[in-house]
């Protein structure tokens, strides 16, 4: 079976808008994507004012799909109307959070969505120039946009008087080299300015102070991907596919311990317990649930109890974790939480730029102790040392990245404590005869 089948083949619950097109063959060219209501969104915005594109963005309840959840209008509001350095829009391409794998199909199958998604963002602030960021891994990925930007280019789409409107738009790729840390935005553009990528000291915001000094607005393929739909459709259409303050649908990555892993785009707060249950058809093998990543691998661990949550931002933060990039790991009853906590900090250890001490030091020290306690060598004041440099690393680093290595660990070390005492009790992991994949 083909991918574009594949993705078709999805769940009758699905509510598709930015996935329509997918299980279309040849879906990635401009000629099918014209035949799909292609760029009609990019016309319909090329004939109204900018701010009132921006305020079509707004009031659809439109929230940054990367993790944050900003609302996508109100971003690109903050740009100034008047600026002495050129405008860019950035695509944030760097898919690196373990768990997410819903930008990589968009990019695959309906590059030109993405397209016109940007070049409305470029007439809103009124920018002259992208660039799309990819992720070092999808490097194949790079051949399949590049070719849909010759396409756009060849017809018109891209580069100066833009469908005779006076608007002009360049647009190119540009590759990361792996590292995690660049998808946190200012990173991204150290990175893309050819710097290391470390994060920036924030205020100046990259709306105000971004690439090369100018202002720049920074929005994932999922969030960019969904702007033209709002304007051929209307923020009225959009928001009422979600809840009151979380517009539009949502791609969820589902993985783990689940009978139908796979990419699923469904209304904003659509319940937890239906994705795992009906969408991704339970527990694989017919096994119990222990818990759920809900958001990727930043996002503290719920319980098997505590599934019963409207997937949006408010609902899944007032349970105690986080929407994230949407990706939904599964953990049954043989996953060993232990392990899962010491994968995770391995991961963000080994991502740490090093640029601050609480998250330089502190990951490693998570990763060191989870990783001798796991193998049997554990003493039973680890989980308060290991709780207590968690606590140490949440909130105290420049980018969330320290953040995104304490949640998890601190949600592990206190909901699954007994976990860790029956480690201690018989000197070795219970589950080490049971191969378990998290992710």
């Amino acid at each position: 079976m083909s991918d574009y089948e594949n993705y078709a083949k999805g769940s009758p619950l699905e509510v598709k808008v930015i996935s329509k097109r997918f299980g279309i063959p040849n879906a990635a060219s401009i000629d099918v994507y014209l035949q799909h209501d292609g760029y009609k969104g990019l016309q319909k915005a090329l004939g109204m004012k900018p701010e009132d594109v921006i305020n079509e963005v707004k009031n659809s309840g439109l929230r940054g799909r990367g993790g944050a959840g900003f609302n996508a209008g109100m971003k690109w509001s903050f740009v100034p109307k008047q600026s002495s350095k050129p405008k860019y829009v950035v695509c944030n391409a760097d898919e690196s959070e373990p768990g997410t794998c819903k930008d990589r199909p968009l990019m695959e199958n309906d590059p030109h969505q993405l397209i016109e998604g940007i070049l409305i963002a470029g007439h809103a602030i009124q920018s002259q120039q992208g660039y799309i960021y990819i992720r070092g891994e999808y490097r194949y990925l790079m051949d399949i946009v590049d070719r849909a930007i010759e396409e756009a280019y060849a017809r018109g789409y891209l580069g100066k008087n833009i469908l005779g409107s006076g608007f002009n738009f360049d647009l190119c790729t540009h590759t990361g080299a792996g590292a995690y840390e660049c998808g946190e935005e200012t990173a991204l553009l150290n990175s893309l300015e050819g710097l290391r990528g470390y994060p920036r000291v924030k205020p100046p915001f990259p709306a105000v102070v971004g690439l090369y000094g100018g202002p720049t607005v920074i929005n994932n393929v999922e969030t960019l991907s969904n702007v033209p739909h709002i304007l051929l459709n209307g923020a009225e259409w959009y928001a009422k596919l979600g809840t009151p303050k979380n517009g539009g649908t949502r791609l969820f990555c589902l993985s783990g311990c689940i009978a139908r892993p796979g990419v699923y785009e469904l209304p904003m707060g659509f319940p937890l317990r239906r994705i795992i249950e009906e969408v991704g058809g339970g527990v694989a093998g017919g096994k119990k649930l222990k818990g759920v990543i809900p958001g990727g691998s930043s996002c503290p661990v719920l319980t098997a109890d505590e599934i019963d949550v409207a997937m949006d931002f408010e609902s899944v933060a007032k349970a105690g974790s986080m929407l994230g990039s949407g990706g939904v790991v599964v953990l049954d009853e043989d996953a060993c939480m232990v392990k899962v906590a010491q994968r995770i900090a391995k991961f963000y250890a080994h991502e740490s730029c090093g640029w601050c001490v609480p998250c330089r030091e502190g990951t490693a020290w998570l990763k060191n102790l989870l990783t001798r306690f796991h193998s049997g060598a554990g003493v039973e004041d680890d989980v308060d040392t290991g709780l207590d440099v968690a606590l140490n690393i949440l909130g105290k680093t420049l980018c969330p990245l320290g953040d995104a290595a304490a949640m998890p660990a601190i949600s592990i070390f206190k909901k699954f404590r007994h976990e860790f005492e029956e480690h201690l009790k018989l000197g070795r992991c219970p589950y080490e005869k049971r191969k378990v994949s998290v992710a």
